[in-house]
């Protein structure tokens, strides 16, 4: 491990947290109710453009900017966003296209990708007045690169996340697996959109992993945590971590592709596992796409200090990856039933939310929301029932397959979303050389 490097990344991400904010505005509020976002458009054009968002009640801001590439961020407290599925998609002036969500409890983010450096010349918040809402108003002009680094903290690593849940005290004598699903993206990251249909994979594959967890705590054999159990946003170094430190012994994260309209014929589900070399084009571009999650949601967070090195790592990871494919054929082989099969249903990339190296974990995509019949089956309560029937028989047998070893205490961690069940995990592959 390059310990140096590790060191710098620490200092980094402490001194650059919000030192990256350009703009503040406070616009006083004695409301306590989460405002609403009823409406949101853009005007201008090259030189300089507008973001107006009409609010129920003030709130205060803060806005700032981020490089390479070239972003505006604009955090608000609590917001409640009612724009339509394809609000932001389409660009004007200066922003090529915005975003929006919860980024935290509590904490509501907008990020407006743009074309060229800009500067924040105006952000502020209007008071409701006369019948008309509140307004939040984000006025963008040009500038030169030189301009714009100036005012930009970078490399920035870290911005407000989420606080890491505290850890609870295992309870002595309960041997059950700890399997835990990962609803993918959430809150500000939309993930893949069906605009014309209103369905985002956020909201699919949460719905889908409700099912899951609530069949799989019915069996009373396994501890289920989720990652997410609402539409928030988590990083994705925080869902592996949240892995490792629950003892988690499966983690299954759950998404739904999207391509191109010229590629609307492809269609079916896809179990990946972690590589260091893709198995393919159409992996690669999956697993580029899903690790800029953080970079969406305004944050990247691709250099994360490690927390494990060296052969022990090595070990654990060879272990962890065998059982991760294991895991993989099981579900392939279970689904295929009950799905729509991709035409390479296995496949491999260097997905960053697969890396925990003692947690065999594998990335499910159910299908392609950019394919008519994928997203009338995926919305389809009948498919979902039989889909997460499925993967619970596939979960059932591997860890029916699993030989018992002897179990380690470790503390578990308050889930990030919910926890169904009361008791500590059992081993898990990899566990005796865990680093």
């Amino acid at each position: 491990m390059n310990w140096r490097k590790a060191m710098m990344a620490i200092t980094l991400a402490t001194a650059a947290a919000f030192a990256s904010m350009c703009a503040h505005a406070q616009a006083g509020s004695g409301d306590s109710e989460p405002a609403v976002a009823t409406d949101a458009r853009l005007a201008g054009d090259g030189e300089r453009t507008r973001l107006v968002v009409d609010l129920s009640h003030s709130v205060p801001l803060g806005a700032f900017t981020l490089a390479d590439p070239y972003r505006v961020v604009v955090d608000v407290p609590d917001v409640i966003f009612t724009l339509p599925t394809s609000a932001g998609q389409e660009g004007r002036g200066l922003v090529t296209a915005y975003r929006f969500g919860l980024f935290a409890p509590g904490k509501a983010r907008i990020v407006m990708d743009v074309s060229a450096p800009v500067k924040i010349d105006k952000a502020f918040v209007l008071e409701p007045v006369d019948g008309q809402p509140a307004r939040l108003v984000i006025d963008l002009v040009k500038t030169d690169r030189r301009s714009f680094l100036k005012t930009v903290a970078a490399p920035v690593r870290r911005i407000e996340q989420p606080p890491m849940p505290e850890p609870s005290v295992a309870i002595v004598g309960d041997n059950r697996p700890v399997v835990v699903i990962d609803p993918g993206h959430g809150g500000i990251d939309p993930g893949a959109v069906n605009a014309a249909f209103g369905v985002s994979e956020k909201e699919l594959v949460l719905a889908i992993a409700i099912q899951l967890r609530n069949k799989l705590a019915a069996t009373g054999n396994y501890r289920v945590m989720m990652t997410r159990d609402d539409d928030s946003y988590v990083p994705l170094g925080q869902r592996v971590r949240f892995a490792r430190e629950s003892g988690a012994r499966l983690f299954i994260s759950l998404h739904a592709d999207s391509l191109s309209v010229n590629d609307g014929n492809v269609r079916g589900a896809t179990i990946y596992t972690l590589s260091d070399r893709a198995s393919d084009s159409e992996a690669q571009r999956l697993a580029d796409s899903e690790n800029k999650a953080d970079m969406i949601a305004g944050v990247d967070l691709s250099e994360e200090p490690a927390d494990v090195a060296g052969i022990l790592f090595d070990l654990a990871q060879r272990e962890t990856r065998n059982f991760s494919a294991q895991f993989a054929r099981s579900l392939a082989g279970s689904v295929e039933s009950t799905a729509r099969m991709h035409k390479s249903p296995l496949k491999s990339a260097g997905f960053k939310v697969l890396k925990a190296p003692d947690v065999p974990s594998v990335l499910f995509e159910l299908g392609y929301l950019s394919s008519a019949k994928d997203l009338e089956l995926m919305t389809s309560a009948s498919w979902q029932s039989n889909v997460t029937d499925a993967m619970l028989v596939a979960i059932d047998a591997y860890f029916a397959a699993q030989k018992p070893v002897e179990p380690l205490p470790v503390a578990m961690p308050a889930s990030l979303g919910t926890t169904v069940g009361d008791s500590s995990n059992g081993s898990r592959p990899g566990a005796a050389i865990r680093p």
